[in-house]
């Protein structure tokens, strides 16, 4: 009985996070539409359909749901954010060894699942 509105409410939240992405350097923008449209997909048909039908994520986020495909172009995005990221974390955190270490594995790991989904169907 509360699903639909949790799910509508998180919904909500994931393309307002989407959209501060859009401004803000690093912060992905596709993952949390796609996150959107799956808990609209549970709560409301007619959000999911605009998520879905939307000429600029819509593309990207049908090509998850269908067929795990993440584009060659956002696979170097991600690439690439992850690794100013690292940077960035270094820079400014100035962490340990250990640290470092095992925030660099998460990346890696991170980076091996991008780079092992499908490019094209």
């Amino acid at each position: 009985m509360l699903q639909r509105p949790l799910f509508k409410s998180l919904g909500a939240l994931f393309v307002a996070i989407g959209l501060v992405g859009m401004v803000v350097p690093l912060l992905p923008t596709t993952i949390f539409f796609i996150l959107a449209a799956s808990c609209f997909a549970r709560s409301s048909p007619e959000l999911e359909r605009r998520i879905m039908e939307h000429p600029r994520f819509g593309p990207t986020v049908r090509a998850w749901r269908d067929h795990g495909i993440i584009t060659p172009r956002a696979k170097m995005t991600a690439f690439i954010g992850m690794g100013i990221g690292f940077l960035l974390f270094l820079y400014t955190a100035s962490p340990e060894v250990p640290l470092a270490i095992g925030v660099a594995l998460f990346f890696l790991a991170c980076a091996a699942y991008v780079a092992s989904r499908p490019s094209h169907p």
